[in-house]
């Protein structure tokens, strides 16, 4: 089999292509911003039931700096880019963001060149498909890209754009094959305690954390759905040069998201909150809280988007968004991270 270099190794999602990439008989190779993290990643990958991890390793490299990259990519066939910054605070500059998401893409993709690589599979975002625009009725699909030039951009969704466009235009000048998997909201079991940001969601509603909901609407999609779908564009050769969505169903309110977690589990969802909050209220928060400010240009927008690309060319096919909640909360209920 193949051996696979999978970036950002200690990651939400680069912890289950890992796991998908073993099970399906590759070796991997995982990258480390912190060499020393190895003996505790290896061990979550153990103690999530992975096969055959005497064929995993581990390289030290970091997204900012080129050291570590040429060794990391060296004798590998394909490679999962994963690894982004996606910090739940908002940066200072959104350079912060930006620069290490397009260059570290660009490293990444030099070093897979260089070492004859066969594919890359990029880990882009929602992000880079459906911000920036007016309300649509039609569903985005991969042929929409994120205005840049639109209104009320985050710096996430700014990194998230540049760089999977530096990756497209790299890729012109020739090799190595490149596909792009632009996922929405990611939840699922999480395999210890650094949780993605949207996990964090679920965690606060469970927690009780958040008095109320502002009015917005978010696609669903399990985190091991997203790593098939990169195994999937990883090997299948009508995935080369192609973007796709990863979505389960349509978009869903906060506010319904919190209902299936109480509806589901009961007791153990005793503290999440229905009630959406009015927009003028999030409005006045925002001048005191920057992440508040994040999401004010996306009150009550009505968004949508469809995965029959990836169901088509390459047979996905996504578990539920409610399975896919109901996962991520059980997982922080089993590892204690959510107040009793």
């Amino acid at each position: 089999m193949s051996l696979v270099l999978v970036t950002g190794g200690s990651g939400f999602i680069g912890g289950h292509c890992i796991l998908q990439a073993l099970a399906a008989g590759h070796s991997v190779r995982a990258t480390l911003r912190n060499p020393a993290r190895e003996s505790e990643v290896r061990g979550l990958i153990d103690r999530a039931g992975a096969q055959g991890l005497e064929r995993l390793s581990f390289a030290a490299a970091d997204l900012e700096r080129d050291a570590g990259w040429p060794e990391a990519a060296a004798g590998c066939d394909f490679v999962l880019h994963v690894a982004s910054p996606f910090p739940l605070a908002v940066p200072k500059h959104e350079d912060d963001l930006i620069v290490p998401a397009r260059d570290g893409a660009l490293r990444v993709l030099k070093a897979a060149r260089a070492a004859g690589v066969k594919r890359v599979v990029l880990t882009s975002s929602f992000a880079a498909v459906g911000y920036g625009h007016k309300e649509q009725a039609a569903p985005f699909d991969e042929t929409s890209w994120t205005n840049l030039r639109g209104e009320g951009l985050t710096a996430y969704v700014k990194s998230k754009t540049i760089a999977e466009r530096a990756a497209w235009d790299f890729v012109k000048e020739g090799g190595p094959e490149l596909a792009v998997v632009n996922p929405v909201g990611v939840f699922g079991p999480i395999l210890g305690p650094d949780t993605s940001t949207s996990v964090v969601i679920v965690q606060r509603m469970l927690d009780g954390s958040t008095p109320g909901l502002p009015h917005l609407r978010f696609g669903v999609v399990d985190v091991r759905d997203v790593a098939d779908l990169h195994l999937r564009a990883m090997t299948d050769p009508r995935a080369k040069g192609e973007r796709f969505l990863a979505v389960s169903g349509d978009f869903m309110s906060l506010s319904d998201m919190a209902r299936i977690l109480k509806e589901r589990l009961g007791e153990a969802a005793r503290r999440a909150r229905t009630r959406e909050l009015p927009d003028w209220l999030v409005r006045l928060a925002s001048f005191a809280d920057s992440s508040v400010r994040q999401i004010v240009p996306e009150l009550g927008k009505s968004k949508n988007a469809t995965a029959e690309k990836a169901k088509r060319l390459l047979g996905w096919s996504p578990r539920s968004r409610e399975d896919a909640l109901i996962a991520t909360a059980e997982s922080l209920i089993k590892l204690g991270l959510v107040r009793r």
